[in-house]
């Protein structure tokens, strides 16, 4: 193996590369200072308080915090991110192979039902963003209101009173998640191309790092062991990332000769990579969407006049958004961790089906040796693609999971005051996830941006 990063040395002689690496830093500057303002009507007192007690350090709004970068607990403008754009775009992607008449649309012209999937993507968003804006408002007002008896954003889209900034607020904080989803689009275009939304998450959750060792060192007596654990930890899951992330099953496949003349060349051995981990972070995001879904419902109840009904929602509220204790709430991380198993499965069967593999081997004229073309070639490779996927999906799952996890082995280990705050290890597993993940395409697409503009020596580890 070769390591060679001397092409770094050419990123600034190339005028095009340093113009669009100039506009994705200009554009992530101004996403973050975006990611500051409030929103309207936000009473800032009761808002740090809420986060500084126990309420606010739960799994459901820590990984929310996660993907907009800080935005949720500071209850920004931008507090949904580019979270809602991104589960329009998992919901359609589920919806094409279950709707014959959109998979035939997909199918005809790829190109057009691209451009008609990125179209309802956004339309899709809007709404979406809408739902998620009313649903953390609900939830931040309902966990204040147990604390502290105050909500911290008074909110009522049908109240006389409040309906004016209530509508206010919604629109404010819908536009600004257009906004967000805007400026990565504006990064995909004129920037890195193609990882303008990746580099917006990217860049929320790089920026938390500060507060989180913050929160690591603020312990004196173990401030000095916590990190040197933290560190062991993210280098060991980086490394466990990158290996999984990388993993292929080489399938052996026989390509036909090509005529050359009158003579006909023999035919070429290749391969067919399969991906151990082919859903990469959807299954994350998606599990967490649907456990998101009772949290969301039960905001709406938990001020109930009936002591019944309110007792029920808060339990719910409290079960789904882990906000009693982290450690104790094991029954939580373990649908959370079947669910990413599921989701994993579900997801790399509807991609895998999507690349049609049998049909496309027969056109080209390949086949798998010992497997007929088309159908059974097809059933075959489902098979081999479902088999290497349990390792990608239990490695999901324990991603998920890490935080409780490391919670357990902490508390084994007598630290239990940090083992409660198990939020400061998302950094370290879905976090990390997404870091590894945008940082490797990154050097991908600059690497191939490198090679276009005539420079052969590659960024990457060959």
């Amino acid at each position: 193996m070769k390591s060679t990063f001397s092409g770094w040395r050419y990123l600034w002689k190339s005028e095009d590369i340093r113009r669009k690496l100039i506009i994705t830093f200009i554009i992530l500057v101004i996403y973050r200072l975006a990611a500051n303002v409030p929103a309207p009507g936000v009473n800032q007192a009761i808002l740090e308080a809420f986060l500084t007690s126990a309420s606010g350090q739960g799994n459901f709004l820590g990984f929310l915090d996660l993907l907009s970068g800080g935005t949720v607990s500071n209850f920004s403008l931008l507090s949904m991110g580019v979270y809602p754009y991104i589960t329009a775009q998992i919901i359609l992607q589920l919806l094409i192979p279950i709707i014959p008449s959109l998979q035939k649309r997909i199918q005809e012209d790829p190109r057009e039902g691209r451009r008609w999937q990125e179209k309802w993507t956004y339309y899709l968003a809007v709404p979406m963003a809408a739902l998620s804006s009313i649903g953390q408002i609900n939830i931040f007002n309902a966990l204040s209101i147990q604390g502290s008896g105050q909500p911290i954003l008074p909110f009522g889209l049908t109240d006389p009173d409040l309906a004016l900034p209530s509508w206010t607020v919604l629109i404010a904080m819908t536009a600004g998640t257009m906004f967000a989803i805007w400026l990565g689009e504006l990064i995909s275009e004129y920037g890195i191309r193609g990882q303008g939304l990746s580099l917006i998450i990217f860049a929320g959750i790089v920026s938390q790092i500060p507060s989180q060792l913050v929160s690591l060192l603020a312990d004196e007596q173990t401030r000095w062991i916590m990190l040197a654990f933290t560190l062991v930890v993210i280098a060991a899951t980086v490394l466990v990332i990158v290996y999984v992330q990388q993993g292929r099953r080489n399938v052996p496949v026989m390509y036909p000769g090509r005529r050359v003349g009158n003579r006909m060349s023999m035919p070429v051995k290749g391969t067919l990579p399969l991906m151990v981990n082919l859903s990469g972070m959807i299954p994350l995001i998606f599990a967490s969407a649907i456990l998101q879904f009772p949290v969301i419902v039960a905001s709406w109840f938990v001020t109930s006049e009936n002591p019944g009904v309110r007792d029920f929602f808060l339990n719910v509220q409290n079960f789904f958004g882990n906000t009693s204790g982290g450690l104790d709430n094991w029954g939580y991380w373990l649908i959370y961790f079947l669910m990413v198993v599921t989701f994993t499965f579900f997801y790399t069967t509807v991609m895998f089906d999507q690349q049609n593999y049998g049909d496309n081997l027969k056109k080209m004229g390949a086949s798998i040796p010992g497997v007929h073309t088309g159908a059974p070639t097809q059933k075959y490779l489902g098979t081999v693609q479902r088999r290497i996927t349990l390792i990608g999906a239990v490695f999901l799952g324990l991603i998920a999971i890490l935080p409780f996890l490391i919670g357990l082995l902490l508390s084994s280990l007598g630290f239990a005051s940090t083992a409660n705050q198990t939020g400061i290890f998302l950094i370290t597993s879905s976090g990390l996830l997404i870091v590894v993940g945008v940082v490797r395409d990154t050097f991908q697409n600059i690497d191939a941006e490198l090679k276009l503009h005539g420079y052969q020596e590659s960024l990457l580890v060959r």
